[in-house]
């Protein structure tokens, strides 16, 4: 008999077939909350200080009412405290999601954030550069909004979910999001990375995309390195002409593209060369 996973909601440890969330709930109605995804290795939280900057600033942001008791401690203590009651501690998925509660659009009950947090296991495979590059392609029926809240990782996620659905009928590995000027946003769980003569250039989150923490990793590595990478807008054009094309988030870390619609990329070598250099001692330090 396969064993109940836990999961932790508010503080409290709870098997996942016993949790449950009301249905006047404003996260279920409006997306009123948001979430962050984790990759913890060996037990430790890796890449925790960007993880806890972007969870606050996403508070801070969405107008939450944060109690003295809710600090990043606090959060990892309850993190951990999942990990170890599924087994998971020694490489894992962790999402911790953020809501409102109840209430109706223009009358919530308070602003506190609720917390739950669940967690996955992950495979070894995930620890190294993906062999096969992916497939994807751009999704044009979805056009991400660039305003002060784009770079929230929101629950509501329709956009994002719809182009997953486009990518998945499609057979392909990942999905491409447009802003509202048809220009790049990012990818369906990815930040999006173009490299042409050498230069690594990607969207600033002006351009509607996620905050990404890998994004946020590699770039300041890179800067701090004095390798060429340059933030700028991104259109298809761009993609197609590109000498590689690689996709970048927490978890996978960077994955490598190998094709995009009709257009083939015949190298990897600064997707490898940044890989080896920037996430892998992540991975190998914890």
């Amino acid at each position: 008999m396969l064993q109940t996973t836990f999961v932790n909601i508010n503080g409290h440890l709870t098997r996942e077939n016993k949790a449950h969330i009301g249905i006047n709930n404003r996260s279920f109605r409006y997306g009123d909350g948001f979430f962050e995804t984790i990759k913890m290795v060996n037990g430790r939280i890796l890449m925790a200080p960007y993880h806890f900057d972007r969870m606050f600033d996403s508070l801070d942001t969405l107008q939450f009412e944060v109690p003295n008791f809710f600090i990043p401690a606090y959060v990892k203590q309850h993190i951990h405290a999942v990990a170890a009651a599924n087994h998971h501690e020694a490489l894992a998925r962790i999402r911790v999601t953020i809501y409102r509660g109840n209430g109706g659009l223009y009358d919530p009950e308070n602003h506190f954030p609720n917390m739950l947090i669940q967690s996955w296991p992950l495979n070894s495979s995930n620890n190294q550069l993906n062999e096969n590059g992916l497939v994807i392609d751009v999704c044009t029926t979805v056009k991400k909004s660039c305003d002060d809240y784009s770079h929230v990782k929101s629950n509501n996620y329709l956009g994002y979910a719809m182009a997953a659905m486009w990518a998945k009928n499609n057979r392909l590995n990942d999905a491409i999001v447009l802003n509202h000027w048809n220009r790049i946003a990012d990818a369906t769980i990815a930040n999006v990375f173009v490299v042409k003569k050498g230069v690594v250039t990607t969207p600033p989150l002006s351009e509607g995309g996620i905050n990404g923490n890998l994004r946020r990793h590699l770039l300041s590595e890179m800067r701090a390195a004095n390798l060429p990478v340059q933030e700028v807008p991104i259109t298809t054009e761009h993609l197609h002409g590109a000498d590689e094309v690689f996709l970048t988030n927490a978890i996978y870390g960077i994955r490598w593209v190998k094709q995009i619609g009709n257009t083939n990329y015949h190298s990897r070598a600064v997707a490898a060369q940044l890989y080896k250099r920037f996430v892998q001692p992540l991975w190998l330090s914890a």
